[in-house]
């Protein structure tokens, strides 16, 4: 695991190339929110984080599967991934942010990824409660 990109992934990468077409300005994992958003739109107050769907377990994605070997190893770390996106996305809430997640699985598209983006940032996202919070959600 020690290979693995912690940033600057080829799905980050789509999500920040298309929000710079589009005209906005951002900060990039800013240490001092909760769980470091990969990308910050501080004017508007909003957050997003790209998620890996096998590291942050998509749910209904094919890419989110449990390896067979060591797989009780592999069911805790992920579960805690999962726990620790939940804690940040709620705190950032709390705080007043609005949190977006954009799933690898959704990047492979650039106008869909522009869809997205548009969609959040100009505050036409759908709302749902995940988790006991309220997570913006775009549908691809």
């Amino acid at each position: 695991m020690g290979r693995v990109k912690g940033g600057d992934t080829r799905p980050e990468m789509t999500v920040r190339k298309a929000a710079h077409r589009l005209g906005y300005r951002f900060r990039l994992h800013r240490r001092d929110l909760p769980g470091k958003p990969d990308l910050v739109f501080p004017k508007f107050r909003k957050a997003i984080f790209v998620h890996g769907c096998f590291w942050h377990s998509h749910k209904g994605c094919r890419r989110a599967t449990i390896p067979a070997s060591n797989a009780e190893f592999w069911t805790a770390k992920l579960r805690r991934n999962v726990e620790r996106d939940t804690l940040a996305a709620a705190t950032l809430t709390e705080e007043g942010w609005e949190v977006l997640v954009i799933w690898e699985c959704q990047t492979k598209s650039e106008p869909n990824v522009e869809n997205i983006l548009r969609d959040f940032l100009r505050g036409t996202a759908i709302q749902r409660e995940s988790e006991g919070h309220a997570v913006a959600d775009i549908k691809s």
